[in-house]
């Protein structure tokens, strides 16, 4: 099939992501090969985590090759199936292409999807599909809240963290949220329901402290975290004995920047903290159950989520650079 416009990536960053590093080019996809899956992408997912992936090293996953085709979370139509869970004409979520149309090999983070289930297709790539799911186990099977208890939520206005918060709510927490300026701040106070919130811009890692032991004066009990570096090091003075830590993610750190010289790490030693990484590929055997309770929240409202869309491949660039700024309103999601 020819004409299949995509991202690539162009030059590898150094330090923050610019609109030089990529291109939209035209390339082709080959028909499925067995247990593959042709998909035409309706809907992608722009997620900060594809920033680990644009330098030479391998993480979690390899890189991506200078010219080759960006890979995310896509919703799309089945054109044609070499595996038997999957027909043509299904919805689906997968690892695919960014880009107009994706080659699948179905994996754990591959599933159908039946637009019955949900209040919106989009929901599909926000509050019931990936973000929800990270948050729902970080913060339920890592984090472990118990009612009456404070959490710390950073990164609180993005995709995973706003919903993180909210779950924390609706299992009787207190929770604190930490995000970049005045008007995400409020935000989380007044459409996500917060307790109370903090805004970490031209904070030193001292200021922030403060700000998180004023806003938690009971300490916290457990923090998800999103962010990383010195946000991470002013939560950890705060931290109470034996307080959990989710490790979502980092975008602190995703732009190449050097990690900061981290001044409270002691902590971890003289409170007897738990730091504990995750992936969600890790809780496969647990989606049915989450998207049931997740489903439940959104239908009783309990659970709120922005979505920020934007029309056309064209959008995918900007989108992904906005992610690193600050700008976005809600999950970045562009819609072919």
């Amino acid at each position: 099939m020819a004409g299949n416009r995509q991202v690539v990536l162009t030059a590898r960053p150094t330090g923050k992501v610019q609109a030089s590093d990529f291109a939209i080019v035209d390339g082709t996809i080959r028909s499925p090969g067995d247990g593959q899956l042709l998909v035409e992408n309706l809907y992608l997912s722009i997620d900060p985590g594809v920033r680990n992936l644009l330098g030479a090293e391998t993480g979690y996953l390899p890189p991506v090759a200078i010219g080759a085709a960006l890979a995310g979370t896509i919703l799309g139509r089945v054109l044609e199936s070499r595996n038997e869970r999957f027909g043509v004409g299904n919805l689906v979520i997968g690892r695919g292409t960014i880009g107009e149309f994706s080659l699948i090999t179905p994996d754990a983070l591959c599933w159908k999807v039946d637009p019955a289930r949900y209040p919106t297709l989009s929901s599909a790539l926000t509050v019931l599909g990936v973000p929800g799911l990270t948050a729902y186990m970080g913060l339920l099977e890592v984090a472990r809240p118990r009612a009456g208890e404070t959490i710390l939520v950073s990164g609180a206005a993005g995709a995973v963290g706003s919903i993180a918060s909210q779950i924390a709510k609706i299992k009787d927490c207190r929770v604190v949220g930490i995000a970049g300026g005045e008007a995400k701040r409020r935000l989380l106070i007044d459409e996500f329901g917060l307790d109370a919130a903090i805004d970490y811009k031209g904070l030193s890692v001292a200021e922030l402290s403060a700000a998180i032991g004023n806003a938690c004066p009971a300490g916290v009990d457990a923090l998800f975290d999103n962010v990383g570096g010195s946000v991470l090091d002013a939560a950890l003075g705060q931290m109470n004995r034996g307080g959990r830590i989710a490790a979502c993610g980092m975008i602190s750190q995703y732009d190449g920047s050097p990690p900061p010289q981290m001044q409270n790490l002691f902590h971890i030693v003289s409170k007897a903290l738990k730091i504990e990484g995750f992936l969600l590929f890790d809780f496969v055997s647990q989606y049915e159950r989450a998207l049931t309770d997740l489903t439940e929240w959104v239908s009783q409202d309990k659970i709120h989520c922005r979505e920020d869309i934007a029309d056309g491949l064209a959008q995918a660039i900007p989108m992904f650079l906005k992610l690193f700024d600050g700008e976005n309103r809600g999950k970045a999601i562009v819609k072919l």
